[in-house]
């Protein structure tokens, strides 16, 4: 499978990443080997995980998905066969059973979370060590406008930096990256990073799939492009909703029907309907399934270091990973643009 580089790193990574967010919620850890060893099998090298999964997240379970991945690596050896990215989660006082309810992006903190992952993860090391969300007040998940009213003490980046900085050296992380950022989070770091002799980003893990295209604006695409930040696109399939199996069936097993319904509410809005309907009536005129046609065309876009993807059956991950094959033409691309024009971003 073909592989590309993350940023300046020297980390090279298939460009189809298995994520594992439902292992320890809506797969087992006999489930999850079987995954991982398929995923394997098909050239897959990289692995995305997090210290907060699976999701959704509960004190019962936190961890759960390290310690399959542990397990597996464990019983498969060859730990440098694989490249292996986890995240710190970042404040979220609802979450307490993480480091307690004040957890952030302090010294202390990313300390405390490298090496809980690491144990539950039974290597000495972390390929990809990545900030989950900022510590700052910052519109994410659902939310599209800053609100300044929102503004709470945060931890200063160049500290956070600095205490990646230390596990780096320490040999315990290879490379870092930010998840759910901004253009001005991405500059922030890159700046700071250059001023003071610190880790450089390498990747930013963020929403991008056909309902949610922020992504290519000059915010973030041209800013990352000159900066040498990797786009990891994450959920590339709207939470299932790019399958259009919720179309077919209301009542559809995932997420969107087992977790509560307010949830993720953005991929039950009215537009991201219409525009999964659109979707799913080109796929199949020309003779693709959804999934395929949302998958094919995020693989194929040139600024994706990896595209994160993530199955509750083998069938379902044998499709999505079929789909890197699929090169979808200019027809289909074009009509995939003219749909975008008419129904812009409802999942963003």
């Amino acid at each position: 499978m073909e592989r590309h580089r993350l940023g300046r790193s020297d980390i090279r990574v298939s460009k189809v990443c298995l994520g594992t967010m439902t292992f320890g919620e809506q797969n087992t850890e006999p489930d999850a080997h079987r995954q991982l060893d398929y995923a394997i099998e098909r050239g897959i090298n990289f692995i995305d995980t997090a210290e907060m999964y699976p999701v959704m997240g509960r004190a019962e379970t936190q961890g759960s998905t390290e310690r399959f991945i542990g397990s597996w690596l464990h019983r498969r050896g060859r730990r440098d066969d694989v490249v292996i990215a986890s995240k710190i989660a970042g404040p979220n006082a609802s979450m307490g059973w993480i480091r307690g309810p004040a957890h952030n992006l302090d010294a202390s903190d990313i300390r405390a979370a490298v090496e809980a992952s690491l144990e539950r993860l039974q290597t000495d090391y972390i390929d990809l060590y990545q900030v989950h969300w900022p510590s700052r007040n910052l519109p994410i998940f659902g939310a599209n406008s800053f609100d300044p009213k929102r503004e709470r003490s945060s931890v200063p980046i160049e500290e956070t930096l600095g205490a990646l900085d230390e596990l780096v050296r320490a040999g315990k992380i290879r490379a870092i990256g930010i998840s759910n950022e901004s253009s001005w989070g991405v500059c922030e770091y890159v700046k700071q990073a250059e001023l003071r002799g610190l880790p450089r980003i390498a990747t930013i893990q963020n929403l991008y799939n056909l309902t949610a295209r922020g992504f290519e604006t000059s915010l973030l695409d041209e800013t990352c492009f000159r900066s040498e930040v990797s786009l990891l696109a994450y959920s590339p399939l709207a939470f299932g909703q790019l399958t259009a199996k919720y179309l077919d069936d209301p009542k559809a097993q995932g997420r969107l029907t087992i977790f509560p319904p307010n949830w993720s509410p953005r991929y039950v809005r009215p537009e991201v309907l219409e525009a999964t309907r659109a979707y799913a009536e080109l796929a199949r005129a020309h003779g693709f399934t959804p999934a395929q046609m949302a998958l094919a065309w995020c693989y194929s876009r040139w600024f994706v270091g990896s595209t994160i993807i993530g199955a509750t059956t083998m069938a379902q991950l044998e499709e999505n990973i079929d789909a890197a094959q699929i090169a979808l033409g200019d027809e289909v691309v074009a009509a995939i643009d003219a749909i975008h024009g008419r129904i812009t971003n409802p999942g963003q």
